[in-house]
């Protein structure tokens, strides 16, 4: 039995998550795989219902699952809120919770949406990268931080820029390993030129990878890294790199698979991993059927692999993920003239019938 704690979320997030959960059902069912489902509220849904963007028994639902999916969090909506109480806290509280420490995003550029892509298809064909990022710590999680009021009516805002060896180390070990099993090449980006935080991510990452004299390492600052993701993307097998580092390169390297709505992400490090998509609510398109839940379905597909073990399952949703696209079929978000436009619940719909 494999227990999973659904978090939809808000704005598309309860679609995409929905079409997510039809396709864990449709494996189940093929594959006699006794997939249970709990649902609760986080983000700006929970903090309209019980004033948190999460309460202390959805964390604690979270703990006893075997797996959290989930969708997408924020709006417009709760802008006004004060910081504390901001949809997006009820998500880092759950990553603090659960310990995970470790963020994987994969950017792989299918064959079939190559022209997708605002680069050029020699640029991104073969692009096939594995982003490590740090989840638990630096800016987002150092103290001390907040808002200050001087003399004279005017305010200082601050966020520490912390990390431990320890924190460094255990990231490092996730994306060294996960090199050993690709292409045995791994790129860490920091900003040790400005940052002394960075200074010692580079000498712990440093000394970390001589345990792996299989592994190929490169030092890269991260404004070089950003310009090289653009320029030549095939360079890069892993891609190791700091918390807000890493949550910006994530957004801009799903370009280069033509969408946001492509990527998926696996956050891992303590006994329960958290799998969503990278991409946010789009309250724009809410309630409408025009988002693509590709990436919560291949968040799903991770979480079968890195939570349950159950590689072969993984790879059947990825290769009907792929049919899906061969035939032609679209959402909104890639679609392009000669192609088939469809809403969410059909294209949910799409994959699960190449399932059966």
């Amino acid at each position: 039995m494999y227990k999973i704690l659904v978090l939809p979320g808000d704005g598309v997030g309860i679609e995409v998550a929905a079409e997510a959960v039809g396709v864990l059902k449709a494996l189940g069912a093929k594959h006699k795989l006794d997939f249970t489902f709990e649902e609760a509220l986080i983000g700006g849904s929970s903090l309209d219902k019980y004033g948190v963007p999460i309460k202390d028994e959805v964390l604690q639902m979270a703990k006893k699952s075997d797996g959290v999916l989930l969708g997408a969090v924020g709006g417009p909506k709760w802008d006004g809120v004060e910081y504390a109480r901001r949809p997006e806290r009820g998500l880092l509280a759950l990553r603090a919770e659960l310990k995970a420490f470790a963020n994987l995003r994969p950017v792989k550029v299918l064959p079939v949406l190559a022209d997708a892509s605002p680069l050029k298809r020699e640029l991104i064909e073969g692009v096939d990268i594995m982003l490590v990022r740090e989840l638990t710590g630096g800016l987002y999680f150092g103290r001390p931080k907040g808002i200050k009021k001087l003399v004279g009516g005017k305010e200082k805002g601050y966020n520490t820029l912390l990390y431990t060896t320890p924190e460094i180390e255990r990231v490092a070990r996730v994306g060294f390993e996960l090199a050993r099993g690709r292409r045995k090449k791994l790129t860490s980006v920091d900003k040790a030129n400005v940052l002394e935080s960075n200074v010692l991510w580079r000498k712990v990452v440093t000394r970390i990878g001589q345990e792996y004299p299989d592994v190929e390492l490169k030092h890269m600052y991260v404004d070089n890294c950003a310009m090289q993701l653009l320029r030549n993307p095939q360079q890069f097998d892993v891609i190791l790199t700091t918390n807000m580092f890493g949550d910006i390169l994530a957004d801009e390297a799903s370009m280069l698979s033509g969408s946001i709505g492509m990527l998926p992400s696996a956050s891992i490090g303590g006994k329960v991993g958290i799998y969503e998509p990278i991409h946010g609510s789009a309250p724009g398109r809410a309630g409408q059927n025009k988002g693509n839940p590709i990436a919560t379905i291949l968040s799903a597909a991770m979480m079968l692999k890195y939570a349950f073990h159950l590689e072969e399952a993984s790879d059947e949703i990825e290769r009907a993920i792929v049919k899906v696209l061969d035939e032609g079929y679209r959402t909104l978000d890639i679609h392009q003239e000669g192609t088939k436009l469809v809403g969410t619940r059909e294209m949910g719909e799409l994959i699960r019938e190449k399932l059966l």
